[in-house]
């Protein structure tokens, strides 16, 4: 009568699940947690605002599992990737807020790098692109603008180590590779942080956190914590390679797609020293124990998919529940020639331009709402083909199949319409908590719920998958008028 429970950091909430042996949830608690706008294009977090809601949350769930009479096993943490956190090491208090995967404050700072010529070292040594989206240069920026004194010492670290810090009372200052691999700072062939790397962001080595296996053990939860126990932390993870994993995608050409406030397609491409591929993120996707090597996966970030369903309920009011996007699409049969491209952040993957605009083309006095919203969804399947085409063309692979994922998921019209973009089939897992379950899995690896890979396969299941239309005319004069509009949006 064992449980694990997952702790899910994400971008606008926290939460926790519980997972029973048969792979079950049977309890879950979430809270949000603001979202601080101090300039256009800045965005930050509160760290002690989220440890509160991951606080709140767990104590709920463990009381929830103490009355059916279950026993917390081990905990496993994932969290929203990139998003920079820096504190003091002896009081535990932030000196500054997180600044999240999505600001863009540090854009000029990339771009100073590219023109001194540091391009070509980081995307070989790292396997990203040099972008203001990746942790380094949020560590260097947070470093400088809180004035920290050369002797006072500090922590930084992305939100899984500071959720550790805090769960074990500042014991274990600790990540793992899938986090590490997108600070900008971490050398994938090594396995380890990159001195030289280092020297470039101006960030001592000593103040990031100690990397252990993904699946493995960060220290115990404090008697005076959330859980008022000692329970072992047995695993961390970035939430889309959780995702991935909770996908139960562990052969190499295995494929997700998680659709979030962005989306992220994720490509297992087994544990060989990964080449550096155009227009993609090279990246850890975990480390099941301190002695096996690492598993590598490339990944295609989208920046703006559930975002823009955001802005079509609370800027332009077109919906007033994004449940609702999807009914109202469906009343019109055609996006009318709208095309919208949702660069509200620039474009990530595989274009990486970050000064690329949204914009809307296509636009005629018969155009409405619906063709708006349905507008709204192509864009989803479209950037999300973005990625696949690259993935084919310079990772020299080619998925047979699609798993997905995330709040946008749900739309039939959308995984329908993405079957046949792809001309693959798309499953829908039949768990959408997927990224939870990865992080969960990994814990339970670790503390012996379940004994192999081959086990937790068994546990996992899909909806009926889309198949795609291969006969639509349509298909491919959409994606045209797509790619012409992205041109349009770059310039």
């Amino acid at each position: 009568m064992q449980v694990v429970l997952a702790l899910d950091a994400g971008t606008t909430s926290v939460r926790t699940l519980a997972v029973s042996s048969s792979g079950e949830i049977i309890a879950i608690s979430q809270k949000e947690f603001s979202q601080i706008y101090p300039e256009p294009g800045l965005i930050e977090h509160d760290p002690e605002e989220i440890w509160q809601a991951a606080a709140k949350t767990l104590k709920e769930v463990s009381q929830q599992v103490d009355q059916m009479g279950y026993e917390v096993a081990s905990i496993g943490i994932t969290n929203q990737r990139e998003t920079a956190v820096i504190w003091d090491h002896a009081s535990g208090k932030p000196l500054h807020n997180a600044i999240v995967w999505q600001d863009r404050r540090t854009t000029e700072r990339c771009q100073e790098l590219t023109r001194e010529g540091h391009l070509s070292e980081i995307r070989s040594k790292t396997g990203l692109v040099l972008d203001p989206y990746f942790s380094a240069s949020k560590f260097e920026w947070m470093i400088k603008s809180s004035s920290v004194n050369s002797d006072k010492k500090f922590c930084l670290g992305t939100v899984d180590s500071w959720l550790i810090w805090k769960l074990t009372n500042g014991e274990v200052h600790a990540t793992e590779p899938s986090n590490a691999s997108r600070s900008m700072l971490f050398d994938l062939k090594e396995g380890k942080w990159s001195n030289s790397l280092c020297d470039i962001f101006s960030v001592p080595v000593d103040s990031l956190p100690e990397i252990r296996a993904t699946s493995g053990y960060f220290g115990s939860t404090s008697t005076g914590g959330p859980l008022g126990k000692k329970v072992p932390i047995r695993s961390a993870i970035g939430d889309q390679q959780s995702s991935l994993f909770g996908q139960v995608c562990f052969k190499p050409g295995d494929t997700k797609n998680t659709y979030g406030t962005g989306s992220f397609i994720l490509t297992n491409i087994g544990e060989e020293t990964p080449q550096i591929n155009d227009g993609l993120i090279t990246t850890v996707a975990w480390q099941l124990n301190s002695e096996s090597p690492l598993t590598y996966a490339v990944e295609g970030s989208i920046f703006s998919t559930g975002a823009t369903v955001q802005w079509l309920r609370d800027q332009l009011e077109i919906i007033k529940e994004s449940s609702e996007l999807e009914e109202l699409a469906k009343t019109c049969t055609s996006n009318g020639g709208v095309i919208i491209v949702p660069a509200f952040s620039g474009l990530g993957s595989p274009w990486w331009n970050p000064s690329a605009r949204g914009i809307i083309v296509g636009l005629t006095r018969g155009v409405g709402k619906a063709e708006l919203a349905r507008a709204t969804i192509e864009s989803m399947a479209f950037q999300t083909r973005d990625v696949l085409e690259a993935i084919k063309k310079n990772a020299s692979l080619t998925p047979e199949s699609l798993k997905v994922d995330g709040g946008a998921a749900v739309m039939d019209l959308l995984m329908q319409f993405q079957a046949d973009q792809l001309k693959i089939p798309v499953i829908r897992s039949s768990n959408t908590e997927s990224t939870a379950m990865g992080a969960a899995y990994l814990a339970g690896l670790a503390s012996g719920i379940w004994e192999s890979l081959e086990e937790i396969q068994t546990l996992w299941k899909g909806d009926e998958p889309f198949l795609p239309d291969v006969n639509n005319p349509l298909t491919e004069e959409l994606y045209k008028n797509w790619l012409d509009a992205v041109e349009r949006s770059i310039n």
